[in-house]
């Protein structure tokens, strides 16, 4: 007894030590589960034991891929390094640790990304009032479809975007592109491109910020001249130069040459002349620059020979439009008595009347004319001393707005002529036709490669353009400018305007019928019509005659039938209808007669009949056309179809299991009725050598009843009913 004991503790003391030993053995990988790294990182992958002195380590991926990495182990540590990281490194990695017996093996799922600093690109120099795009650029991002990007100026977001769609292992660009307007309150504000790429729990966010830089085009370029524009020989002038703009305009001074030529003189904002002589009277210009744009203004100096001056008004040059009354005046300064005379450069006649008062003359031009296009010259002699002051006369034409007319009705889709016509111009060398569809521009011409002639004509810009939904109330606007000479520095406008109504021709007609095109003879019927259009289209429902012909019916949506006759049946046609064309769609309303009536099941010769006799069971409807027939016979579980010949069935030589309830179903479209009889099948007496005489003579009138029968009951169908009975058909009724 005690040896056992010993020898089931000693077994005990074994399994113990094994159990002690396996639970001792384990593996251990970090990071756990899961690890997210970055393409182009290093990442390690460690695998560690306890509980063995001599493990030996395998690395493997779950779907038996190359391992792209390298493995270093040391006693209970196995370490895989992916240096760098790429996708091929996108595995559920395995580590298998091996101790005697014992195999251990533990998992992680490597996941790659791709996420690189954001860039912010400008399509150019932000210009106020200008539209300008913005793009904010994610290079190189895997996967994409986990990336979301804003863009921001200052806190205000612009846009957020999401890019769910499907990305294959590769690096893409991904970009967020917004077009917006600069405003003077965007300077010092701050462009954010922000971008998170959702791989964690916690998604990798990445920014970049772009201080905007706004600017504006010079303007309101402004000339202060100290003491005056007017001075004597010998003296100075200082003449300073303001322009509004961003970044501040560069100030450039320039002297305008008698031939037009602009002659460069500084750089600085100040001019200053000194020790004037009489020929630097003229026309001095100064121009605001930068990058942006350019404006320039003027100012023309005068050095007088002391001390007898001439002034010419309204200046050096004057436009005036044909048919106008303009005065030339002539000034002379610092002579008691002067003389006046007018002349024209090329010594035409003036075409005016003069009129000298004192130390004033002024030549009146009225009304202005072709022959007025002169350079007039106002010469005064004082004393032994003669001056002589010039004035550029420029005649010009441009007396009404322009005239807008279109081919014809605006349809969209269909092509339509705009003419833009501008009457009466002179010099139409110099006219420009612009023609504008809201803010775009269609077309523009200029006329300057025709040879102007001295005669008002009338000019036009023509194209075709096609029309879509969207140009509703969108204004048509032909712009028409005349580029002055060197009298004024902006060219004259005038323009007409047009709202556009676009128009839709009917699209497709949509009829529904209520309750059902085909119904009962009685019943009430609603067709309701719908189209689509602009403006709406007008119903009409017409009934189609059978000689195809329309017979206008109602102008109303829904056609209604309160109770419908048999003539009523036919085709019934719909046509929305407006100024851009007509769809039209019809639909079949079909009349039919109630449900059957007068429905008769009968059994010849008799309900009850002897085993062996011949049976005829026959079904007539004689009141509705379109009438389908059906014979069952019923049975405990499901009923039989019988094969019957224009609802006639034949049983030769009855047996008692031919006994049972037969049932007719006439059908029609709108209705059915039932009819059911009981046959009783009789048995023979057991004589069978009896054979009786007036069972001999039934037999040879019922051979020649049972034809005439079925006769009669076949021409009664037919002369009452549209149509036979057809197995097929009466099993599709049923179903």
């Amino acid at each position: 007894m005690p040896e056992k004991m010993v020898t089931i503790s000693g077994a005990s003391a074994v399994l113990w030590i094994l159990f002690a030993a396996s639970q001792a053995f384990n593996l251990e990988i970090s990071p756990e589960y899961r690890m997210v790294a970055q393409i182009g990182d290093s990442v390690s992958l460690t695998c560690t034991t306890t509980g063995c002195e001599s493990p030996s380590f395998s690395w493997r991926t779950q779907i038996d891929s190359p391992l792209n990495g390298k493995v270093k182990t040391e006693g209970s540590k196995s370490i895989l390094t992916m240096d760098p990281v790429s996708f091929e490194n996108e595995h559920a990695y395995l580590c298998t640790a091996t101790c005697g017996s014992g195999k251990l093996e533990r998992g992680i799922q490597v996941d790659v990304y791709s996420f690189q600093d954001l860039e912010i690109q400008l399509s150019g120099p932000l210009e106020v009032g200008k539209p300008a795009m913005v793009k904010c650029l994610a290079p190189d991002v895997y996967p994409a479809d986990s990336l979301e990007m804003d863009l921001l100026k200052g806190d205000h977001l612009l846009k957020t975007q999401l890019f769910v769609e499907e990305v294959k292992k590769s690096l893409v660009t991904k970009s967020l592109e917004v077009t917006f307007t600069p405003v003077i309150e965007d300077i010092g504000k701050a462009l954010v491109c922000r971008a998170k790429l959702y791989m964690d729990s916690e998604p990798t966010t990445r920014e970049t910020v772009k201080e905007l830089q706004v600017y504006t085009s010079p303007k309101n370029t402004v000339i202060s001249v100290y003491p005056s524009r007017r001075l004597q020989e010998g003296g100075a002038v200082t003449m300073t130069c303001s322009s509004e703009g961003l970044p501040a305009p560069e100030i450039f001074w320039s002297r305008k040459l008698d031939n037009g030529v602009l002659q460069p003189l500084s750089g600085n904002a100040t001019l200053t002349l000194v020790a004037m002589r009489m020929e630097d009277s003229g026309i001095y210009v100064c121009e605001g620059v930068n990058l942006i744009g350019r404006n320039k203004t003027e100012v023309e100096l005068i050095v007088q020979e002391k001390p007898f001056t001439v002034e010419i008004f309204p200046g050096s040059r004057v436009a005036a439009q044909v048919g106008d009354s303009v005065v030339l005046t002539c000034v002379a300064v610092g002579c008691d008595s002067p003389s006046f005379s007018w002349r024209t450069q090329i010594d035409s006649p003036l075409n005016g009347e003069v009129r000298s008062e004192g130390a004033k003359s002024t030549l009146t031009l009225s009304p202005v004319s072709f022959e007025n296009e002169h350079s007039y010259l106002c010469t005064v002699t004082c004393a032994r001393r003669k001056l002589e002051k010039g004035i550029q006369m420029e005649v010009y034409s441009f007396p009404k707005d322009p005239e807008i007319e279109m081919s014809g009705l605006l349809v969209q889709g269909r092509p339509v002529t705009v003419n833009c016509t501008v009457p009466d111009v002179y010099p139409f060398d110099h006219l420009e036709i612009e023609l504008l569809k809201g803010e775009t521009v269609l077309m523009n011409k200029y006329f300057l490669e025709e040879m102007s002639m001295k005669s008002l004509e009338t000019k036009s810009l023509e194209m075709t353009f096609i029309p879509t939904t969207e140009d509703t109330e969108k204004a048509l606007v032909c712009l028409a400018k005349l580029h002055s000479g060197e009298a004024e520095s902006e060219p004259k406008q005038r323009q007409s305007t047009r709202t556009l109504y676009v128009n839709v021709a009917p699209k497709e007609v949509i009829i529904s019928v209520s309750p059902s095109p085909i119904l009962r003879e009685g019943s009430p019927v609603s067709l309701t019509c719908s189209s689509d259009g602009l403006p709406a289209p007008k119903i009409l429902w017409s009934r189609q005659l059978p000689n195809g012909r329309l017979q206008p019916l109602s102008e109303e949506r829904m056609l209604v039938f309160t109770s419908t006759k048999m003539e009523d049946s036919g085709f019934y046609v719909c046509e929305g209808i407006n100024q851009a064309g007509i769809s039209k769609k019809s639909v079949e309303l079909q009349i039919i007669q109630d449900s059957p009536k007068d429905i008769q099941l009968t059994a010849f010769p008799s309900q009850s009949v002897k085993e062996g006799d011949t049976v005829i069971i026959s079904c007539t409807c004689g009141n509705v056309s379109q009438t389908w027939i059906i014979l069952k016979k019923k049975g405990k579980t499901e009923d039989k179809v019988l094969k019957s010949v224009d609802g006639a069935y034949t049983i030769l030589k009855a047996q008692p299991q031919d006994a049972g309830v037969y049932e007719c179903e006439s059908k029609t479209e709108v209705g059915s009725q039932l009819r059911s009889l009981t046959l009783d099948v009789k048995g023979r007496e057991t004589n069978e050598d009896y054979f009786s005489p007036e069972l001999l003579a039934l037999y040879c009138a019922s051979s020649l009843v049972i034809p005439a029968v079925g006769m009669i009951i076949y021409f009664a169908r037919k002369a009452n009913m549209k149509g036979s009975y057809s197995l097929v058909e009466a099993q599709k009724s049923k179903v």
